[in-house]
């Protein structure tokens, strides 16, 4: 389960840009890797539980490697709120105070006119923005997709002058 729990957390690292990091732990997960794969080939025609029990391991290293990720959250996110336009100046307003930037466009829905809202914003802040949106406009649609940054955009950095 540890083996296959970093092989996940290694591949998502490094398909987000953390190479270092990513390559790092590839050097661990074949060592342990290999540790494993001896013990579990060792007479393992004469003990076929043995490949269950890899088997269970290997799947359940896959659950905890997702769960693992997920707590870490590393990465950026585009998160697309669809609005409904006579509250999108209040709700934009209320969001820009909270220090999201926001790109607005405008759109039309199958019965209302609506406002199409953009934010690019860590993976980390995703649910605390959901809850928000759904907090200002119940009826909101979100959809969010993993991106990576390649130039421009506004976003605050924390100064790094002591």
């Amino acid at each position: 389960m540890i083996e296959v729990s970093v092989e996940v957390v290694r591949i998502i690292l490094i398909t987000r840009g953390q190479k270092l990091i990513g390559s790092l732990l590839s050097f661990f997960e074949i060592l342990l890797w290999l540790f494993l794969v001896t013990t579990v080939l060792i007479g393992i025609s004469n003990d076929p539980i043995k490949a269950l029990v890899y088997a269970a391991g290997f799947a359940g290293g896959q659950f905890i490697g997702t769960v693992i990720e997920n707590k870490i959250a590393l990465g950026n996110v585009r998160v697309e709120a669809n609005v409904i336009r006579d509250h999108v100046n209040s709700l934009v307003a209320i969001l820009r105070g909270k220090g999201y930037a926001i790109t607005t466009i405008e759109a039309q829905g199958m019965f209302l006119p609506r406002s199409i809202l953009l934010f690019y914003i860590p993976r980390k802040r995703l649910n605390l923005l959901v809850k928000e949106l759904k907090t200002y406009q119940e009826n909101v649609v979100i959809t969010v997709d993993d991106v990576k940054l390649i130039y421009g955009g506004y976003r605050k950095l924390k100064s790094r002058r002591k």
